[in-house]
């Protein structure tokens, strides 16, 4: 085979396979990454059809609040006059704009007005003056065709609604018997393909809805389908820019590399032994001469390929751990410190943290080392932390180099220090440091963040305690596993007796000492796995896992207790201490209640029967309010 041959082969292996390969990679990555971002797109509208969901349950909660204190209605239940009842719950929709009002006591209508197919209803317990339920009271704002025309309106796509699989409002024609699935997934209705996203809720009855918003998927395609053509005109040019340039050289180097073939292919095949033999000192001598010297140094490059590869994989696998991995701080900065010491050789390092700006700090990851490689290590670290910039000790013939982690208020928030025995670090190294240090700080400032908002997302800022949102979002964590792993739940429902008269005679000052003084004692007396939480005003709960009545009933009377005997550490004018007393009511999940509503209702309901009988004391679900 003629050099041209092997030279067009050696083209194609080393450009024309490679570019190939990387066209695929490309398309590929196109592909997913316009998919990613449809998914998100996608995604966040839903987010919004959530959203909205919310806001018509929240007005649909105003309106119910409305209804419930309408006089005529009250009166017309408290007599009893079914008819009159109904009447006015029409007016009170009519008037009101409600899609749907039904009004249930004992499981049975006595009032209904608007269409069936009406969503996203508000459940509100109707109660006498006296304390007795009259009824529970179901509103919704918009019915199916009209949420549907409004999603569209609010985020462009197209939208279905089915109440118990059953097609309540579309803004697209749907063939009879089309299924959306309960997820996301590529759906055909008619002769287009779209991309939709379902969410289910509950409707009137406990009846399943489930809501649909749908994308063309020609939008994705579209997308696909400018970024490939993009890709193609970039590989075509490269293509012909790469054939140009093998033209020339080959024509060029053809005569000359004639003497260097045989050497080339033992190098080729991997022999980094071979020389090629030179006489004189013209240009193929020296050619000749810098060949040689190229082969030695690409074997003992290869050598330390081999090293970096190693160093490579060690660090694509602490790479992949910790992207599968909910990292803290201290396991992102293992991380850093296992990179850090990969990639400039280091013989030891580590990382200590500064978890409040101006206390002292601690070792959050470090490896093995000599007694004098950690003394070095300690004293860079020290002056580091001290001047808030990189620092450097010799260390024999070798150094420990300290980085600072700065936020983006220039505090620092943590060191990562390393040092070898061997050499001082070169610029490039550190570079290396300076660039991880960096990630690493972003990345701890990250899950910082995250924690942070998190912790404010899910607490009550006064008490300290869970809020209402978490309450609700645990209440139905609970109640779910109560299903699958049968097990008692008990719920505890606490007031502040009188709480308006110590704001009304103290002022609100007090009043929020006294009602933080009394959550930190509920909070003592919970369990680990009990949920404390603010529901209201001054008014708390308890989620009670694993607790039957009497469960329940024994940790109402400790909180009881613990509060009668409560220093609340606040003091009248006359200097005497403030003293509370709660009420509380407790019921539990499978000894009436079937839900997470009922549950708080019947708990509720026996907190009011308390305060009605004396105050100081515990009640708890009756089977009165059971039925």
């Amino acid at each position: 085979m003629s050099f041209r041959a092997k030279l067009a082969m050696f083209f194609v292996l080393v450009v024309v396979v490679p570019m190939l390969a990387t066209a695929f990679v490309l398309l590929r990555l196109v592909g997913d990454n316009e998919a990613g971002k449809a998914d998100a797109r996608l995604a966040s509208r839903q987010t919004v059809v959530v959203n909205l969901t919310r806001e018509l349950r929240l007005g649909a909660d105003r309106a119910a609040r409305g209804i419930a204190a309408d006089g005529p209605l009250r009166a017309a239940l408290s007599s009893g006059d079914r008819p009159a009842t109904a009447a006015r719950l029409r007016v009170l929709a009519s008037r009101g704009g409600i899609a749907r009002a039904r009004l249930v006591r004992r499981g049975k209508a006595l009032a209904d007005t608007g269409g069936a197919r009406a969503v996203f209803p508000t459940l509100r317990t109707l109660v006498a003056p006296g304390g007795r339920p009259y009824g529970t009271l179901a509103v919704a704002l918009l019915d199916a065709p009209r949420f549907v025309r409004r999603v569209q309106a609010v985020t462009g796509l197209d939208a279905i609604v089915a109440i118990d699989g059953r097609l309540a409002g579309a803004t697209l024609a749907v063939p009879g018997g089309t299924l959306l699935p309960g997820r996301r997934a590529t759906v055909r209705i008619g002769q287009e393909s779209l991309r939709a996203a379902s969410f289910d809720a509950t409707g009137f009855g406990r009846r399943g809805v489930r809501v649909t918003v749908l994308e063309p998927a020609t939008v994705l395609g579209d997308a696909q389908q400018r970024s490939r053509k993009l890709i193609f005109a970039l590989l075509i040019g490269f293509a012909a820019l790469a054939l140009t340039l093998a033209a020339v050289v080959s024509r060029s180097l053809r005569a000359q590399l004639q003497r260097f073939l045989d050497a080339a292919r033992l190098i080729g095949s991997g022999d980094f032994s071979a020389r090629v033999f030179t006489q004189g000192r013209d240009d193929l001598a020296q050619l000749g001469d810098e060949f040689n010297n190229m082969a030695g140094q690409l074997a003992q490059r290869v050598d330390e390929l081999g090293v970096e590869r190693e160093r490579l994989r060690g660090a694509l696998r602490r790479t992949g751990t910790a992207v599968a991995s909910n990292l803290d701080r201290d396991g992102l900065l293992d991380v850093v410190v296992a990179a850090a010491i990969d990639g400039v050789g280091a013989d030891a390092g580590r990382a200590s943290v500064v978890d409040e700006p101006g206390l002292a700090h601690r070792v959050a990851a470090s490896t093995q080392a000599d007694a004098w490689l950690e003394a070095a290590m300690t004293r860079a670290e020290a002056a580091a932390l001290k001047t808030g910039r990189p620092a450097e000790v010799a260390a024999g013939s070798g150094e420990a180099l300290a980085r600072p982690l700065q936020g983006r208020e220039g505090t620092t928030i943590a060191v990562v220090t390393i040092a070898r025995s061997r050499a001082a670090f070169t610029g490039e190294e550190r570079e290396l440091l300076a660039y991880l240090a960096a990630q690493g700080a972003a990345s701890i400032e990250n899950v910082m963040l995250h924690e942070r908002a998190e912790h404010q997302a899910a607490t009550d800022a006064l008490t300290g305690l869970a809020n209402r949102r978490q309450f609700e979002e645990r209440l139905l964590a609970e109640v779910d596993r109560t299903r699958r792993f049968p097990a008692p739940l008990g719920l505890m429902m606490i007031d502040i007796d009188h709480f308006k008269k110590v704001n009304d005679r103290h002022g609100h000052q007090a009043g929020d000492d006294v009602l933080r003084a009394v959550a930190a004692t509920l909070a003592a007396c919970a369990r680990d796995v009990d949920v404390a939480a603010r529901y209201g005003g001054e008014e708390l709960a308890v989620l009670l896992p694993g607790a039957d009545v009497a469960g329940a009933i024994a940790a109402a009377e400790r909180v009881r207790k613990a509060v009668e005997t409560l220093d609340t550490r606040v003091v009248d004018a006359a200097g005497e201490p403030v003293h509370v007393t709660v009420s509380l009511g407790v019921a539990a999940l499978g000894e009436g209640p079937v839900d997470g509503d009922e549950l708080v209702a019947q708990a509720d309901a026996a907190l009011y029967r308390a305060k009605r009988a004396g105050r100081n004391r515990t009640e708890a679900a009756t089977p009165a309010a059971v039925s």
